[in-house]
């Protein structure tokens, strides 16, 4: 507010009262709505509330509607076919991850795309098995399936106990997936999507890294073709390892060198897609051509017997029955399902969110979440596994020119075609070429090792974040790391702002501005006001480490120089009361007598009183502090008569700081140092005056808009004269201050010249 009197101005800022803001509470809840009026609200129903509602469940009665046929269909004909093929060669692949046959892993490529289809809000990204959650779901598998694989009857024959463990797998695998679709559903429907941001991008960068480590350890069995047992506790990757380095002379030299080409020419015809992509109109669909010469080479030259090899198998056509999930196996895997499901909530939702910003549509967190949980259902229901979202997957079809689900409709068409008719054919492809696949598609991730250097320089936390997070993944395992992983990243932010990184500001040549002093060299501060900025939240587990760098900042002890005061009062009063005590004008006089008998009783003293207000009322005279004193009173000397907290970046305060707050405050005020803050909101002195933290000395009169506000008015104040002030324009204009009172709202009135220079 800005008014004009005679050639000057009246710059009127608000200053904070807690009376004030109690009116203000009161006028804004007087007319608040009962629950009741809420509840009727909330359940009435309109056209357009019900249309808003439908659009929102179904996003695709929104977009399909204004679908451009003429053109978009081609892009998206070339890119759903491109897809449909990678899915086919991914599903595959990433089922030897969950440990079942290849054979279902066509069945969690098509059911996931035909939900999401109707349900999703991203137009790009293809939905289906994503090699980390295929490898948490192998995980839980593992390790229920092996305890089930020791109570099995050792009178039946292998191939029995064989067929018996493996509907066990996928029963385990489908109940794990359909349960995680049940949390992923629940948390969209009660709009708590936010969960994911616990997640940081550090935290998802380490832990798929490490998945993608456990992931080509997982994949050496299918490549040595080795019998290796299953290990789930913490170390099981190491003793993995273990296993197949002990077997390594058993090793299958054809499955070897298979895997081994096939690795070869994919990684190199993945870098040609990458480093030619703008100039080739698709993507080479190398993984397609090894699939198609692998299964013609092994089927020609009779691989499985010529050489023993492990090849897919009997791969029946068409759809098995569903499955009815094992309420037992729900109650063993609650906890990893909820891992399952964050997971790959975080990473269809990181992905999906790339690409709506880089084409500018908006996406729902909560109705992502409702359509990947529906997804997981229906595939766990049909025997698939729990998907999110491929990365090489989604580019693909990005990439190929998809414009929208179409695209994603059309693969899930090329996937059923594959399940209907021609699964039969893949029946002599090696899992060692399935393998090699699903270790080609695992360079992105595995290159995500180079983000430690970056983040080194930019951040040190999330740096450390990272690097916790891969190692306890890898020792661990991908449950237990993960969450592990969440409750460190939580501690870091517990340690900054345990540790906040507080600092003493300065004005700035100048001007209204106040930095820390330590980063500029043309500084101003007022003589005997110290600016102290305070970066974080104050609580509990700081408020001790708050005062201490706030002793530190301002050079000396409150509650040490109002000891020393209250100390040295009761000397002086002692020596007044026994006449060896005189004043004159140079200052006071005093014999030796008593002085033992003083400090005495001074040793004596309870502490709590030394703690009290310095009260000289009954003195005939007033004592200047930093004064010298009689002989043997020794009180420290400060030069502060004003503290200013910056609580700008104080969001908030809990109870038990608040008491250690209002105690410094105290401190300071009666050893006669004037304190302010400055920057606070309005909810932040809201709470303080709800908890009585004002009274006679802590007053709500300290409250400041800006640093500038509260040098101004120290220097008003201690009546600064005017020839210390060195304006720029007037030089003969004086400061005048007045308050003013405006229902119930304070404002404090400082007539300036418009430009006022220290």
């Amino acid at each position: 507010m800005i008014e004009p009197i005679g050639n000057q101005y009246v710059v009127a800022r608000p200053v904070y009262s807690a009376n004030a803001f109690g009116e203000e509470h009161k006028k804004k809840h007087r007319h608040h709505k009962t629950f009741l009026d809420r509840l009727k609200l909330c359940c009435s129903c309109s056209t357009q509330k019900a249309k808003r509602i439908a659009l929102s469940l179904f996003p695709i009665a929104y977009w399909l509607p204004a679908y451009r046929l003429k053109e978009w269909l081609l892009s998206d004909i070339v890119s759903g076919i491109s897809t449909g093929l990678v899915a086919v060669l991914q599903g595959l692949a990433f089922a030897l991850l969950v440990t079942i046959p290849p054979r279902y892993g066509l069945y969690a490529a098509f059911f996931p795309v035909i939900i999401y289809f109707f349900l999703g809000t991203s137009k790009h990204i293809s939905v289906g098995p994503f090699p980390v959650l295929s490898m948490m779901v192998g995980a839980v598998v593992t390790k229920v399936a092996s305890d089930a694989s020791t109570t099995m009857d050792l009178s039946n024959s292998t191939a029995n106990n064989e067929s018996i463990l493996e509907q066990k797998k996928l029963m385990v695998a489908t109940t794990v997936t359909v349960l995680s679709g049940i949390i992923q559903l629940a948390l969209g429907v009660l709009r708590i999507g936010f969960v994911v941001i616990y997640l940081s991008e550090s935290l998802i960068s380490a832990f798929t890294t490490a998945a993608a480590v456990h992931v080509l350890v997982s994949q050496l069995k299918f490549m040595l073709q080795l019998s290796v047992p299953a290990f789930t506790d913490p170390f099981s990757l190491f003793k993995v390892l273990e296993s197949v380095f002990t077997q390594i002379e058993k090793t299958n030299i054809a499955d070897l060198v298979t895997s081994l080409i096939i690795l070869f020419i994919v990684f190199v015809f993945k870098e040609i897609n990458q480093r030619y992509k703008s100039k080739l109109p698709v993507p080479i669909p190398i993984e397609l051509i090894m699939t198609v010469i692998a299964t013609g080479v092994s089927y020609g030259f009779d691989f499985e017997h010529r050489f023993n090899v492990s090849v897919v198998g009997e791969m029946n056509t068409g759809f098995e029955p569903p499955i009815t999930p094992d309420v037992q196996i729900f109650q063993d895997t609650i906890g990893d399902s909820f891992g399952i499901a964050i997971v790959g909530f975080a990473v269809a939702f990181s992905v999906a969110s790339v690409y709506s910003l880089k084409y500018d549509y908006p996406i729902d967190g909560n109705q992502e979440l409702i359509a990947l949980g529906l997804s997981n259902i229906f595939t766990g229901s049909f025997r698939g596994f729990a998907g999110s979202t491929a990365l090489s997957r989604s580019g693909v079809q990005e990439s190929t020119g998809g414009k929208t689900q179409v695209a994603g409709l059309l693969s899930a068409v090329i996937v059923l075609i594959v399940i209907v008719a021609i699964a039969f054919l893949l029946a002599p492809l090696q899992k060692s070429v399935l393998a090699a696949l699903a270790l080609g598609n695992l360079k992105g991730m595995l290159m995500q090792f180079a983000e430690i250097g970056r983040l080194w320089r930019k951040d040190k936390y999330d740096c450390l974040i990272w690097i916790m997070t891969f190692i306890f993944a890898i020792v661990l395992g991908l449950g237990l790391g993960l969450a592990a992983s969440v409750a460190f990243q939580l501690l870091t932010i517990v340690f900054r702002t345990q540790f906040p990184k507080c600092s003493t500001l300065a004005n700035i040549g100048r001007s209204n501005i106040y930095k820390n002093k330590k980063d500029y060299s043309d500084m101003y501060e007022p003589e005997g006001v110290k600016i102290f900025r305070c970066p974080s939240p104050i609580y509990f587990a700081n408020i001790s480490f708050f005062k201490q760098k706030l002793i530190d900042a301002v050079g000396f002890s409150p509650l040490r120089i109002l000891r020393k005061r209250n100390k040295a009062l009761k000397k002086i009063r002692k020596l007044q009361k026994k006449g060896l005590l005189q004043v004159t004008p140079k200052g006071f006089i005093c014999t030796a007598d008593g002085l033992k008998d003083s400090d005495e009783e001074l040793d004596n003293n309870r502490i709590e009183e030394l703690d009290q207000p310095i009260n000289t009322t009954d003195l005939p005279f007033q004592i200047d502090w930093n004064a010298n004193l009689p002989l043997n009173i020794m009180v420290p000397k400060i030069s502060l008569h004003s503290l200013i907290l910056d609580f700008s970046a104080v969001s908030f305060l809990d109870v038990s700081s608040m008491r250690g707050l209002k105690t410094i405050l105290q401190e300071f005020i009666r050893i006669n140092v004037d304190v302010y803050i400055v920057g606070t909101d309005d909810d932040f002195i809201e709470k303080l005056a709800r908890c009585e933290f004002f009274d006679d000395e802590v007053k709500d009169s300290i409250f400041f808009l800006t640093i500038h506000d509260a040098v101004l008015h120290i220097l008003m104040k201690k009546d600064y004269s005017a020839s210390k002030l060195n304006f720029s324009q007037e030089k003969d204009k004086k400061f005048d201050f007045t308050i003013n009172t405006n229902g119930g709202l304070r404002y404090r009135e400082y007539q300036v010249p418009l430009e006022t220079k220290f």
